[in-house]
């Protein structure tokens, strides 16, 4: 959420760790209790509200770890004659990639939600090495209004404008939904090519509730369901974008990874890579190598 734990991550095998999601201002999230297991199902629910530290907070915490890491390699090694040092390491000097998944403030009207985006993408652009705009959770009000088409076109414009004005322009990819119909995935791919963004990361949590073992009381309420019970969408939207688009663009890979196998799966469905979180959860830290060993043996 706050990046408190990048190193630490990375040294247990991510190749990247995507912080987030971070808002301009902080803010407390929704009341507790707001996450939720669902043993059974070997899945969560979370209503957690985007509760992070606020954007210049985060900023600052991963400016001193990279200014910290930058010292370390000064005193322990020279970089050769026109190597550029990666700007993190990991475990061994192993280099990590680190994005930033950017929201709006609850408080912030749709309309001016753009201003909430432009102002996380230049306070966080120094410290990450590749942006997530989140317009897909569902646990800020009216938040998932904005991947309709003309608003999501709008504000991801904004953002490109600001980016292209930069010495080094950086990727920005666009979070999106398992909930959206295959009209809504046409419209994603045309606002991809449109703004010309880097890529997308599929999917979010959904609002569905289909197919459950946990009892019905307990997943009643609002909040985003992850984990196994998604696998299958997640796997169904990123073939569909890739297929549909010609590959025109790199899709990150998320939902209901807890294997091996379930990462393979979202590799040959289209994914260029794959996060996970829920996985983590249930599977522990070492499923990062797990996945690493088999894609390996796998050759994908």
């Amino acid at each position: 959420k706050n990046g408190v734990l990048v190193r630490e991550l990375a040294d247990l095998g991510f190749g990247f760790i995507e912080i987030g999601t971070i808002t301009p201002l902080p803010q407390a999230g929704n009341p507790k209790p707001r996450l939720f297991r669902l043993k059974p199902d070997k899945a969560l629910i979370n209503r957690m509200g985007f509760n992070n530290e606020g954007a210049v907070a985060v900023a600052e915490r991963l400016k001193k770890m990279r200014n910290a890491e930058r010292g370390m390699r000064t005193e322990n090694s020279i970089p050769a004659k026109g190597q550029t040092p990666s700007p993190s390491e990991g475990a061994g000097g192993r280099p990590f990639i680190i994005g930033g998944n950017i929201g709006k403030n609850k408080v912030t009207p749709n309309e001016d939600a753009a201003k909430d985006y432009e102002s996380c993408f230049e306070t966080l652009f120094e410290v990450v090495d590749y942006f997530v705009v989140n317009v897909s959770s569902p646990n800020t009000p009216n938040l998932r209004e904005l991947q309709e088409k003309e608003p999501l076109t709008k504000l991801l414009l904004a953002l490109q404008a600001r980016n292209q004005a930069k010495p080094k322009p950086k990727p920005i990819l666009l979070k999106i939904a398992p909930d959206l119909t295959d009209s809504q995935l046409n419209d994603i791919i045309d606002i991809v090519r449109q703004t010309q963004l880097a890529g997308v990361v599929a999917t979010n949590t959904t609002i569905s509730r289909n197919g459950l073992q946990t009892g019905a009381a307990a997943v009643a309420g609002a909040g985003g369901l992850s984990g196994a019970p998604l696998r299958q969408r997640a796997t169904e939207v990123i073939r569909y974008l890739h297929q549909k688009s010609g590959g025109a663009f790199p899709i990150i890979g998320v939902g209901g990874i807890n294997s091996p196998e379930d990462a393979l799966e979202k590799l040959r469905a289209g994914a260029a890579l794959v996060q996970l979180y829920t996985g983590f959860v249930y599977e522990g830290p070492g499923i990062a190598g797990r996945i690493n060993r088999a894609i390996v043996k796998n050759n994908a």
